[in-house]
């Protein structure tokens, strides 16, 4: 696939001028002559998907941490909980997108699955109108969504880019998740204080959003096959091969080191998420009515995101291209993991809400540009099958793992008494590890460029 692309990269013509466009983007990362174009509706396919995902992340919070929870549970602790649902369900789901993308080519898969999420969406909208308490449903399927819509994105653009190609312009790309964080926080407030728009109308909205994500996918595919080699461009069009992904990803090396990285990386995160979690709904409960207390959520959360999504907007902006140009993204690996030791170090001798908000404000920010861009261009140097069915199933299932390991730690420190301290000092430990698995992917990165190189 690789040879191909790069048969297709030389067939635009080295010699050919830079537009405007490409000029204006070369502001941000290298764009070389005729790239600008589809990267910048890459970059704005990507923006919707995180907007419409911020918004339901905002109905996830609301509904989860203000709905009675069962078994006497805590909403924080329900919303740990719900990962193992979310995991057992990608154990079936990741075999059925594979099968399915054995079986159609690029754009009908993209399309299928995205049709069959809205039409979820619009199950759950009629549901809740209906005055069942769809929460803890509504938390175990946006875990499966959210990772199977970002991650199928980003198999598509790494199917369309070589190594060389991905390296200077998924940095850009990336500006697009960021901006659509950002979007997406922010018309929170709006929405909910001004036009009154309930979590279930929020549904509906993004609903609509991502069928305009769906359009530019399609129109981007149509310019990059019109700029490939026949040759390049069948391959494309075609179905991948019969391996699954999980099956891809036990017989790599490198694959699986990646599958540890997600796995740890998730665990110290929710568990963060989790301790975050805690402490917002003990100032929500203050509240006397169900409605004070989910605007009170609602609002927290439309603040932390906006916070987040801006700082990781500026990073992706000004930092990632040249952190993948100086460090290259061996070097960026590490970056994440040192300030997560950073922040729940602190979180261990300060444990209160001021304190985990803005150290899970850096921490996440980060996590959203430079580590979400790195976990991203991992995959440049893989066949396509690894590319779409390992990616799938890394990015879903070994999420979603991760999660089910923070929800056993959460339950089993809350078991034994553990404090908002003891939880961070448990993170701090992981982390270490997750610096270990780091340098072993690294090694392996190194091996397998030095090969194709």
């Amino acid at each position: 696939m690789a040879n191909d692309s790069e048969q297709r990269s030389s067939d635009a013509g080295p010699l050919t001028p830079k537009s405007e466009l490409d000029r204006l983007l070369s502001i941000f990362t290298d764009v070389r002559a005729g790239e600008g174009g589809s990267a910048l509706l890459l970059a704005l396919n990507i923006l919707l998907i995180l907007a419409a995902y911020y918004l339901l992340r905002n109905v996830r919070q609301t509904l989860i941490l203000t709905e009675d929870a069962p078994f006497g549970w805590t909403g924080a602790q329900f919303a740990a909980y719900a990962a193992a649902g979310q995991a057992l369900s990608l154990f079936f789901v990741v075999p059925l997108y594979g099968w399915l993308a054995s079986r159609v080519s690029r754009i009908p898969l993209i399309a299928s699955t995205t049709a069959f999420f809205v039409v979820n969406l619009a199950i759950f909208f009629v549901a809740g109108q209906a005055g069942a308490r769809v929460g803890g449903v509504f938390y175990v399927w946006l875990g499966v969504y959210n990772v199977f819509v970002i991650a199928q994105f980003w198999s598509f653009a790494n199917d369309l880019y070589t190594e060389e190609q991905g390296k200077r312009l998924f940095p850009l790309i990336g500006v697009g998740q960021s901006a659509g964080a950002l979007v997406g926080a922010l018309i929170i407030f709006p929405l909910v204080l001004r036009f009154q728009f309930t979590p279930y109308t929020l549904m509906l909205l993004a609903g609509a959003v991502l069928f305009v994500a769906l359009g530019l996918t399609v129109v981007v595919n149509r310019r990059e096959v019109a700029r490939a080699r026949p040759d390049a461009a069948n391959v494309n069009a075609e179905p991948l091969g019969k391996e699954g992904g999980f099956e891809l990803v036990l017989k790599d090396r490198y694959l699986t080191w990646i599958a540890v990285l997600i796995i740890l990386l998730n665990v110290v995160n929710t568990t963060g998420g989790f301790l975050l979690n805690s402490l917002v709904e003990s100032r929500a409960a203050e509240a006397v009515d169900e409605v004070t207390r989910q605007q009170i959520v609602s609002l927290f959360f439309g603040g932390f995101d906006t916070a987040v999504s801006l700082l990781g907007l500026v990073i992706q902006l000004f930092v990632v291209s040249r952190v993948f140009k100086y460090m290259g993204i061996r070097g960026a690996l590490f970056i994440l993991p040192v300030i997560a030791l950073a922040n729940y170090a602190m979180i261990a001798v300060i444990p209160v809400l001021a304190v985990v908000r803005v150290g899970k404000i850096l921490e996440n920010s980060t996590d959203y540009s430079i580590q979400n861009t790195i976990r991203h261009a991992l995959f440049l140097p893989t066949s396509r099958e690894a590319k779409y069915k390992a990616k799938a199933a890394i990015d879903t299932f070994c999420t979603r793992l991760g999660d089910v390991l923070q929800a056993l730690l959460v339950f089993g420190g809350t078991t034994i008494g553990l404090t908002v301290a003891g939880f961070a000092w448990v993170n701090v430990a992981l982390t270490g590890v997750w610096l270990l698995v780091a340098r072993e992917i690294a090694k392996e990165h190194r091996r397998r460029t030095d090969e194709t190189s």
